[in-house]
């Protein structure tokens, strides 16, 4: 028995109804993964700031470390949550942040470790990162990760331009950029599925 070839009216009800189907699994598992990554990354970065301008040892930059800790611990109890068919566009989305968030892990890696002087290492996660954002919200077709995404990138050019000396301001807007990123449309997917879960 053969596969019978979809027509071009098939295929885009095919990849509609993946999207669809991948934004219902997005509702009803809320804004997790970006509250998560982005409460994580907001609370090293003011115990980093504060320890820093406290003791002026540039040593506590080892405290970066706390995102991936922060982050991995409570994703991990996440994971129990029974899941649905995984779609394709469920991989594609999994892919975007393997590859993204593996490349700002190496070169925070690098950065911490000295091996690349004067690299502006928060510059470049807020642009992977908005990357990232605006890449998910693009495929899931979900406005609000891909206007925090842009609000995000554009805050990297005052991070980058006003900031190369100035350790407060670079600090405050490494927070904001994420607070668009990742808070602002993480808790908006919490009100959507707060309000979807109320009509039922």
């Amino acid at each position: 028995m053969q596969d019978k070839p979809l027509n071009e009216q098939e295929s885009l009800e095919i990849i509609t109804r993946m999207i669809r189907n991948t934004q219902k699994k997005l509702e009803r598992g809320a804004g997790g993964p970006f509250l998560i990554w982005g409460y994580a990354t907001i609370i090293t970065t003011l115990t980093v700031w504060i320890v820093i301008r406290l003791t002026l040892n540039p040593q506590f930059n080892y405290l970066w470390f706390m995102i991936p800790v922060i982050g991995s611990i409570f994703m991990f109890y996440r994971k129990k949550q029974p899941k649905g068919v995984r779609t394709y566009i469920d991989k594609v989305i999994t892919y975007i942040w393997i590859v993204l968030g593996g490349t700002g892990f190496l070169l925070s890696m690098m950065s911490i470790f000295s091996v690349m002087w004067n690299f502006p290492i928060l510059f470049v996660i807020i642009i992977i990162m908005g990357m990232g954002s605006v890449l998910t919200g693009l495929v899931i077709d979900f406005k609000p990760a891909v206007i925090g995404g842009i609000i995000g990138l554009l805050i990297s050019i005052p991070h980058f331009l006003i900031s190369w000396y100035a350790f407060d301001v670079r600090m405050f807007t490494f927070i904001l950029a994420f607070i668009s990123m990742y808070i602002i449309p993480g808790h908006i997917l919490n009100y959507k599925m707060k309000k979807a879960c109320s009509k039922n």
